[in-house]
């Protein structure tokens, strides 16, 4: 198995070969087309990734296009799951802040109850 450099292949050479995408980290593989159906470790990642059985022709250029479609729908999530984490923080920040304002608004009543209690007997 072989990585692929973004160089395109010969026609002839093109026509035995699968390319595809490690289904775990995306990197694009050139293999003979014996190998269809077989498990192989990923030379990138290190983990087990299967030769997928060609049902239609793809072109170098189709097998290209997809891998990187995969590689950005992951980078998406990737970013989409550190965006959720950020709102989720923010959130809960949000709420401590909400319960101090409550808090001292409390305090502000009571502390206004004790000057008019302080305040009353002097003012009569």
């Amino acid at each position: 198995m072989q990585q692929t450099s973004g160089s395109t292949l010969p026609a002839q050479e093109a026509s035995n070969d699968i390319i595809f995408a490690c289904a775990h980290c995306s990197a694009s593989f050139v293999v003979d087309a014996a190998a269809a159906g077989m498990t192989l470790d990923c030379q990138q990642c290190g983990k087990p990734t299967t030769v997928p059985t060609p049902a239609l022709e793809t072109t170098a250029a189709d097998s290209i296009k997809i891998s990187d479609l995969q590689h950005q729908l992951k980078e998406n999530e990737s970013q989409r799951t550190e965006i959720t984490g950020y709102i989720n923080q923010l959130s809960i920040q949000l709420h401590r802040w909400q319960l101090r304002i409550q808090t001292l608004k409390e305090r502000q009543q009571k502390l206004q109850g004790e000057l008019a209690a302080i305040r009353g007997p002097s003012a009569g």
